[in-house]
Formats: C-alpha cells, sequence, structure tokens
C-alpha cells in the first residue's frame, strides 16, 4: 500500500488552533457588562470592545488563511538541497 500524501503537515494544524485561539480571544475581549432598556452602559463604547478585539480577531482570521494556504515542505526536496 502506498501512503496516500495529506496537504496539511503538523506546522499547518499547530498554525490552525493558534489562530483560532487568537479569534476566541478576540471574541472574549469584545464581551462585557451589557446595557438594559433601564440602564444605559457606557462601557459598550470603550476602547477594547470597538478597537482592540476586532484587531486581534481580524489578526486571528488573517493568521488561519496563511495556515490553510501554506504549503509544507517536501522532505525529499530539503534532503535534496542539503546535500549540494
Amino acid at each position: 500500500m502506498s501512503k496516500q500524501k495529506f496537504d496539511f503537515d503538523k506546522t499547518n494544524f499547530i498554525l490552525l488552533a493558534v489562530a483560532m485561539a487568537v479569534v476566541i480571544i478576540g471574541f472574549i475581549l469584545m464581551t462585557g457588562p451589557v446595557s438594559t432598556p433601564t440602564h444605559f452602559e457606557p462601557d459598550i463604547f470603550s476602547a477594547r470592545r470597538i478597537k482592540v478585539a476586532p484587531v486581534v480577531c481580524l489578526a486571528g482570521f488573517l493568521l488561519m488563511i496563511y495556515a490553510v494556504l501554506r504549503k509544507p515542505r517536501d522532505k525529499q526536496t530539503d534532503n535534496e538541497g542539503m546535500k549540494e
């Protein structure tokens, strides 16, 4: 039986896991106290919730795109390059 080549290697999966953690952290940063019909919460307009958290989420999504598009290196190509 021949071994089927998989498009992702260990590094791709690690990058995907890190990216997912960054996105989750971004969504956690967006959470906070809520406003009710009787009480207005001014924290809804804090810099953490409207500036920092979306940038963190965007960075996580961009890292996910990189992790998916990243090509794993061939071991044969690496070995040939080292011999020369």
